[in-house]
Protein backbone atom coordinates (compact mmCIF):
# COMPACT_ATOMS: atom_id res chain seq x y z
CA UNK A 1 0.00 0.00 0.00
CA UNK A 2 1.48 3.40 -0.84
CA UNK A 3 1.63 6.21 1.50
CA UNK A 4 0.18 9.59 -0.51
CA UNK A 5 0.74 13.45 0.54
CA UNK A 6 -2.22 16.12 0.87
CA UNK A 7 -2.51 19.61 0.98
CA UNK A 8 -5.28 21.22 2.84
CA UNK A 9 -6.43 25.08 1.31
CA UNK A 10 -4.47 26.69 4.70
CA UNK A 11 -1.36 24.83 3.71
CA UNK A 12 -1.19 21.79 6.13
CA UNK A 13 0.65 18.65 4.03
CA UNK A 14 -0.41 15.04 5.53
CA UNK A 15 0.71 11.63 4.92
CA UNK A 16 -1.65 8.47 4.62
CA UNK A 17 -0.82 4.79 3.99
CA UNK A 18 -3.82 3.97 2.09
CA UNK A 19 -4.98 1.74 -0.94
CA UNK A 20 -4.74 2.65 -4.35
CA UNK A 21 -8.67 2.09 -4.70
CA UNK A 22 -9.47 4.02 -1.25
CA UNK A 23 -11.37 7.77 -1.62
CA UNK A 24 -9.24 10.60 -0.74
CA UNK A 25 -10.10 12.17 2.80
CA UNK A 26 -12.71 14.87 2.72
CA UNK A 27 -10.54 17.18 5.47
CA UNK A 28 -7.08 17.81 6.45
CA UNK A 29 -6.28 15.53 9.60
CA UNK A 30 -4.89 18.83 11.42
CA UNK A 31 -7.25 21.59 10.90
CA UNK A 32 -10.25 20.02 9.65
CA UNK A 33 -10.42 21.94 6.59
CA UNK A 34 -11.70 20.71 3.21
CA UNK A 35 -11.44 19.76 0.60
CA UNK A 36 -8.28 18.36 0.10
CA UNK A 37 -5.61 17.78 -2.82
CA UNK A 38 -3.62 14.88 -3.41
CA UNK A 39 0.24 16.01 -3.80
CA UNK A 40 2.18 14.71 -6.97
CA UNK A 41 6.14 15.07 -7.06
CA UNK A 42 8.08 14.54 -10.54
CA UNK A 43 9.69 10.95 -10.57
CA UNK A 44 13.43 11.64 -10.64
CA UNK A 45 14.76 9.76 -14.07
CA UNK A 46 18.41 9.01 -15.03
CA UNK A 47 19.71 7.92 -17.92
CA UNK A 48 22.76 6.54 -18.45
CA UNK A 49 24.75 4.41 -20.43
CA UNK A 50 25.01 4.74 -24.11
CA UNK A 51 22.04 4.94 -26.65
CA UNK A 52 19.97 7.78 -25.10
CA UNK A 53 21.16 10.85 -27.19
CA UNK A 54 20.72 11.34 -31.26
CA UNK A 55 24.19 10.70 -31.35
CA UNK A 56 24.57 7.02 -30.16
CA UNK A 57 21.53 5.94 -32.43
CA UNK A 58 22.37 3.23 -34.82
CA UNK A 59 25.86 2.48 -33.96
CA UNK A 60 26.90 -0.60 -35.42
CA UNK A 61 23.79 -2.31 -35.00
CA UNK A 62 22.64 -1.52 -38.90
CA UNK A 63 24.25 -3.08 -41.32
CA UNK A 64 24.96 -1.10 -44.92
CA UNK A 65 22.58 -2.71 -47.40
CA UNK A 66 24.47 -4.19 -50.11
CA UNK A 67 23.91 -2.88 -53.55
CA UNK A 68 22.82 -5.95 -55.44
CA UNK A 69 20.41 -6.79 -53.03
CA UNK A 70 17.61 -4.41 -54.35
CA UNK A 71 18.53 -6.36 -58.00
CA UNK A 72 20.84 -3.64 -59.33
CA UNK A 73 24.03 -4.91 -60.33
CA UNK A 74 26.84 -2.75 -59.15
CA UNK A 75 28.54 -0.82 -62.05
CA UNK A 76 32.06 -1.89 -63.13
CA UNK A 77 34.00 0.74 -64.59
CA UNK A 78 35.87 -0.70 -67.79
CA UNK A 79 39.08 1.19 -68.54
CA UNK A 80 38.98 0.20 -72.66
CA UNK A 81 42.34 3.08 -73.16
CA UNK A 82 44.68 1.06 -70.66
CA UNK A 83 44.27 -1.87 -72.87
CA UNK A 84 44.44 -0.10 -76.21
CA UNK A 85 47.45 2.32 -74.98
CA UNK A 86 49.26 -0.89 -73.58
CA UNK A 87 48.23 -2.42 -77.26
CA UNK A 88 49.44 0.42 -79.06
CA UNK A 89 53.05 0.84 -77.45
Amino acid sequence: MPIYEYRCPNGHLFELFQRIGDAPPDVCETCGEGPVERVLYPVAVHFKGSGFYSTDYGRGSRKREDPSKDGAEPKKADKPEKKEKAAEA
